[in-house]
């Protein structure tokens, strides 16, 4: 059974709109990144969630961004502003009776990859593991000091992203992995395609948190 209610994150500056969903005996918290001109309603992340609610791990899908600030195009790729708002709710979540006690991971798509694997460096051993979809890892300034262990998914048909990502995985110096899904391109849409990126995601998150 998996609780799963809407909730509001009271931030120093700014109140975020979040989707929480806790199954009953969860042993970890994934936070989701989403990317640009994407939110906590996004269909595919939303889908991945419902995957890791049935491995007991519970999931906490936040827009980073508020309705005005997401009108302005280049809030979207600020990376470093997107970053310290994913630190400040997962600071929000270390301090939630329920979730305080849970190993915590990131799930970044596209742009908010970046903002996932950022927030992971700044916050060091705090964050237990990260998992990128079809993301751009390459727009994060920290690679080097990511301590988590990283999964890169992409589609093989996604062939500019997969190059950046084979870039992003030659400077990360955790423990790493990349992982094709085959006929795959950037959304994953084809039939069967966001299986795998669920099962690949719940079977890392599985494995480090």
């Amino acid at each position: 059974m998996t609780s799963k209610k809407e909730i509001q994150i009271n931030l120093k500056d700014v109140e975020l709109g979040a989707n929480l969903a806790e199954p009953a005996g969860a042993k970890a918290l994934v936070i989701f990144a989403h990317g640009s001109g994407s939110s906590r309603l996004s269909p595919r992340n939303n889908f991945v969630a419902d995957v890791l609610n049935k491995h007991s791990i519970a999931t906490l899908l936040t827009d980073l961004l508020t309705g005005l600030e997401d009108e302005k195009y280049n809030n979207r790729f600020d990376i470093a502003l997107l970053s310290h708002r994913l630190i400040q709710v997962t600071e929000w979540a270390a301090q939630q009776p329920g979730l305080n006690r849970l190993p915590v991971g990131y799930f970044g798509a596209s742009t908010g990859a970046a903002s996932a694997l950022q927030a992971a460096a700044m916050l060091d051993k705090n964050i237990k593991a990260v998992v990128s979809r079809g993301g751009r890892p390459d727009l994060a300034v920290a690679l080097k000091q990511v301590k988590a262990p990283t999964l890169l998914i992409v589609g093989s048909r996604d062939t500019q992203v997969m190059g950046l990502n084979n870039q992003a995985y030659e400077q990360l110096a955790s423990e790493k992995n990349i992982a094709i899904v085959e006929g795959a391109s950037h959304l994953f849409e084809e039939p069967g395609a966001l299986h795998n990126v669920a099962d690949l995601a719940a079977s890392w998150f599985d494995k480090y948190l």
